[in-house]
């Protein structure tokens, strides 16, 4: 036990009006035990009969109708053709560029049942209303501070359908999936004796910066996946033999190391070199859902490259196209622009959304102009649009504005949680806080999207920062809340402790079950009951009674959901010890555990098909097969 490295330390600056904290903001899943040892919008439109004075029937010549009816339907078929397809992307100079969306049907598809659109209209009610908790926010397009919020208008509203919709191509291109981030994994498995076989590994590093040494994956760690077709694995820089595999689905991993690593799903052999940038990125990334080969990714920390800041890279040539967010004079916590969060891409308005831990979500038009036969891609980004905010505790009690979690979306509306306790719903077509609920503390846990019974409903929970609350135990809850209003419908209690750079309670997201397991949420819980221990909690989605527990050393890992193709649901997760385990979704039975580390587990593991992969701390990329 003695020979595990000590863990990263982050250190947070704030540097917002009153009194500053002092004391580092630190986090790590190591603990020094083991170190030492919406504008409403209503798709289904009212028809009602029209009813005419004159009941007398006109006689219309047979030529004239038919002419009438040629007409409408030419004039029917240039009206879709526009809006569906050349007005999507347009460049700065007026060209036009047609959308080469990925279509193919996915082979591995969970077969859902499709949902019916919702009826949905947030707004606040006394206890929601923003500015019981925000003070003020702010707006700046293109370097431009506006002068009234309220005069801000997004150029063509911005519109998330459900998160099944948010792509089709065949991968893992975001956290926890999509944009209501409920899915981790791609695909059925086809286990059948529900044990865990460790098929590979693969080596990663270590990145110092200062004093402050990163090993391996971190928190949250998630890798991303894509099966990419062929004539666009043709025009990549990937090795021969990766080209000449139709059936090869690509790891894309970007580490605390500095590197994004490429590697075989299931073999783990690099399919290309990997990219070196320099910076920590302890956060996922994320895939364009176009099926475009772009990737968005956050540093998390300040290296010798200089200060953290948002990578857009071109996956033809691992080229660097755009970067921002570094020493953004928008936010008000200096010159910190760590991202941990992962980025959502709104494909019919080519807006990339990217909220940093700077207290700013970013929204930039791309201008994305990719031919996908020519294999030539690029970017031009010609409006950026900043938002940010100041909560009314900010001043008195030093809490921070920012956002290390990532945003669900739904239609217009952003969900989001950040260090200070705020939970927001905000409009991205007007940038206008709709509610905010209070969370009580430092939220890490990304919001998690579910339409039942006709309605939206958030999950999500928080994790217990020494100090604000309380020196030694304080009641984690998990939530249930109204996405329409922001009200709490249920909470779930623990009593967890803390130290100082290894916070308790929920660093995780949570899991939302579908088919066999539509009924339960799955929440990892940590520090319950010492510094050393933790929970994996099933929850009943309609009373937030605990329908079984797993007792285990604590996990900051998110939980998955994987289904065989009967729907019948496991979850599998990971702990800070090392260790891997693969349950059964309804009773807590445990199928398997397997040890993989000898430090610590902070990442979250991903799923396509039968092979879970995940890093560890301890500098390795395990890719395990499911059977």
């Amino acid at each position: 036990m003695n020979s595990k490295k000590h863990s990263h330390v982050r250190k947070s600056r704030y540097t917002a009006p009153a009194a500053a904290r002092s004391s580092s903001h630190q986090k790590s899943a190591r603990p020094q035990h083991i170190s030492n040892s919406l504008i409403p919008h209503n798709t289904r439109a009212s028809v009602k009969p029209t009813h005419s004075s004159d009941s007398r029937k006109r006689n219309i010549p047979f030529k004239l109708f038919v002419g009438i009816f040629f007409c409408l339907a030419i004039l029917s078929i240039v009206i879709f053709a526009v809006k569906s397809g050349i007005s999507r992307f347009h460049s700065s100079s007026g060209d036009i560029t047609v959308s080469t969306k990925i279509t193919d049907t996915p082979d591995e598809m969970l077969e859902m049942e499709k949902l019916k659109d919702i009826n949905f209209q947030p707004h606040c009610t006394d206890s929601t209303k923003p500015e019981n908790l925000i003070s003020y926010t702010d707006i700046e397009v293109n370097d431009t501070v506006l002068d009234n919020v309220s005069d801000y208008k997004a150029d063509s509203d911005i519109e998330f359908a459900y998160g099944d919709s948010y792509t089709d191509v065949k991968g893992i291109v975001t956290f926890r999936g999509n944009n209501f981030r409920d899915t981790a994994a791609y695909g059925y498995s086809t286990m059948k004796d529900f044990k865990l076989n460790p098929k590979w590994s693969h080596d990663t590093g270590s990145l110092s910066s200062g004093d402050t040494a990163w090993t391996g994956s971190g928190w949250t760690g998630q890798p991303l996946m894509m099966k990419w077709p062929k004539d666009i694995k043709q025009h990549m820089n990937m090795y021969d033999n990766a080209k000449a595999d139709d059936d090869l689905v690509e790891v894309i991993y970007a580490c605390m190391d500095g590197y994004v690593y490429f590697l075989d799903l299931k073999t783990g052999e690099p399919t290309r070199d990997p990219l070196y940038l320099g910076f920590t990125f302890k956060g996922a990334g994320a895939l364009d859902p176009r099926g475009y080969p772009i990737m968005y990714v956050g540093a998390g920390y300040n290296s010798n490259e200089g200060t953290a800041r948002v990578f857009v890279i071109n996956l033809l040539d691992c080229s660097i196209m755009y970067t921002f967010g570094d020493n953004d004079e928008f936010s008000l916590r200096g010159s910190l622009s760590f991202f941990d969060g992962s980025a959502l891409v709104d494909a019919e308005t080519d807006t990339l959304i990217y909220p940093g831990e700077n207290g700013i979500l970013y929204l930039i038009h791309l201008n994305t102009q990719y031919d996908q036969a020519a294999g030539t891609l690029s970017i031009s980004p010609d409006k950026t649009v900043k938002w940010h905010y100041y909560g009314t505790r900010s001043s008195t009690e030093s809490f921070w504005v920012g956002m290390e979690d990532s945003a669900a979306i739904y239609k217009g509306y952003l969900f989001i949680a950040d260090n200070g306790g705020n939970f927001m719903c905000l409009n991205l077509n007007t940038l206008e806080l709709v509610w905010v609920q209070d969370v009580l503390d430092d939220s890490n846990s990304t919001p998690v999207l579910s339409v039942e019974n006709n309605h939206l409903y958030v999950y999500i929970s928080t994790s217990f920062r020494l100090g604000w609350r309380s020196y030694d135990t304080a009641t984690i809850p998990i939530w249930k809340i109204d996405a329409e209003t922001g009200e709490i419908l249920w909470h779930t209690d623990y009593e967890c402790t803390t130290d100082d750079g290894v916070s308790g309670g929920v660093q995780s997201t949570i899991a939302s079950g579908r088919n066999s397991l539509a009924d339960y949420i799955y929440v990892t819980v940590s520090k319950t009951s010492d510094n050393a221990s933790g929970v994996l909690v099933c929850l009943n989605k309609n009373t937030g009674e605990k329908v079984w527990e797993h007792n285990s050393s604590y996990a900051w890992s998110s939980p998955v959901c994987v289904y065989t193709k009967d729907g019948t649901g496991k979850i599998l997760y990971c702990t800070s010890a090392g260790d891997m385990h693969l349950l059964d979704g309804k009773t807590g039975t445990v199928h398997d555990t397997i040890s993989i580390s000898d430090g610590v587990i902070e990442a979250s593991p991903a799923v396509y098909g039968s092979y879970a992969i995940v890093g560890t701390r301890d500098c390795k990329i395990w890719g395990i097969k499911l059977q």
